[in-house]
């Protein structure tokens, strides 16, 4: 089961393992207080496509659509965080205020279709 949840909110054991998937570390979180397993940087989009997106919900279709296209690159990097998630709950934390356009709703999406499809 994947789920997501902002990083400024508590974490509770209802979330399972949580991981964070941003290039930027949350502003004033201490690393400790994060409760996470992992940062895992390299699942959060390019810096370029995460500018350009800029949380425009008029962007987001292409958004999603860039963005699995760059995970798509890199299977290495989401595979094992897939595995995962088919034993455990996993919690991705992202640090955006926007709770609805963000890159850890679309990773969730992409890892959910790879669920679905093998």
């Amino acid at each position: 089961m994947i789920q997501v949840k902002r990083a400024y909110e508590a974490g509770s054991e209802e979330d399972g393992v949580r991981f964070l998937v941003e290039r930027l570390w949350p502003r004033g979180i201490k690393k400790e207080d994060l409760a996470i397993e992992g940062w895992l940087k390299d699942l959060a989009p390019s810096t370029e496509l995460r500018k350009w997106f800029n949380h425009d919900p008029t962007k987001w279709d292409e958004f999603c659509q860039r963005y699995f296209r760059e995970l798509q690159k890199h299977p290495t990097v989401w595979r094992p965080l897939l595995a995962r998630a088919r034993r455990d709950r996993v919690t991705l934390v992202f640090r955006a205020h926007d709770t609805q356009y963000n890159n850890a709703i679309a990773l969730k999406q992409f890892l959910q279709g790879k669920t679905k499809h093998g």
